[in-house]
Order: structure tokens, then C-alpha cells, then sequence
């Protein structure tokens, strides 16, 4: 069972499965829950994201900007490569589950910085 250790005022949830992500060149896995209806807004990532849907549909597009026609669906079993620095949005119309692995050190930058982020983000 995932001990949920951050849920979001959006209700995103994060657990940190195994290393560490505050140390550089650890790699270290982790969960993270998108309630249905959920969007996070254009981000990026200082590290490579290998993302695993365990459960639902996970809809990811690129760009600096929400654009709903780029979102691509990723259902489960799907697996797939978010590279570091690649702008991107992403949600889902169901509850669905990821399972990710990365390399440390690890933060997600938003396009705008105003806005306020999801689960495991800072």
C-alpha cells in the first residue's frame, strides 16, 4: 500500500517509493495520484521523468502554453519519457496512477510561477 506523504489543495497525491531526490545522481522512485479532472499547468523537470500508468489515463502534451488538442493519451500499461527541461502539461479525466523513477537532484519549474503546484513539486 502507497503511504501518501503530500496531497495538493488540487488533490494530487506523492509518495516517494525508494531513494532519495535531493542527491545528485541518486536515482529514486516514486507514486503520484491525479484525481479526476485534474491539470497541471505547462512545468518541466530538472531531470528525465520514466513514467509507468499503473491505473486511468494519464494525458501529457508539450509546449509553454495548455493547449488541449497537443494532450496525448497514455492508458494504462503505457510507459513513457519525459525529458528534463521539456515544458509540458499534463491531467487526467479519471483517477489515475503513475509510477515514476528519476535521477536526483529533482525540482519542477512552472512556466508561470504564480501558480501554485501539485503534489511532490518543491
Amino acid at each position: 500500500m502507497i503511504q501518501w506523504e503530500e496531497v495538493a489543495e488540487d488533490g494530487t497525491k506523492y509518495a516517494l517509493l525508494e531513494g532519495r531526490r535531493d542527491v545528485p545522481g541518486e536515482v529514486f522512485s516514486y507514486a503520484f495520484s491525479i484525481p479526476a479532472g485534474s491539470w497541471d499547468p505547462p512545468h518541466a523537470h530538472t531531470a528525465d521523468a520514466r513514467v509507468f500508468v499503473a491505473r486511468g489515463t494519464l494525458y501529457l502534451g508539450y509546449g509553454e502554453a495548455f493547449e488541449r488538442e497537443k494532450l496525448q493519451a497514455y492508458p494504462t500499461g503505457s510507459y513513457l519519457l519525459v525529458p528534463a527541461g521539456a515544458q509540458h502539461f499534463d491531467g487526467s479525466e479519471e483517477e489515475t496512477l503513475i509510477i515514476g523513477t528519476a535521477l536526483g537532484p529533482w525540482a519542477t519549474h512552472y512556466v508561470n510561477a504564480n501558480v501554485g503546484g501539485s503534489a511532490g513539486t518543491v
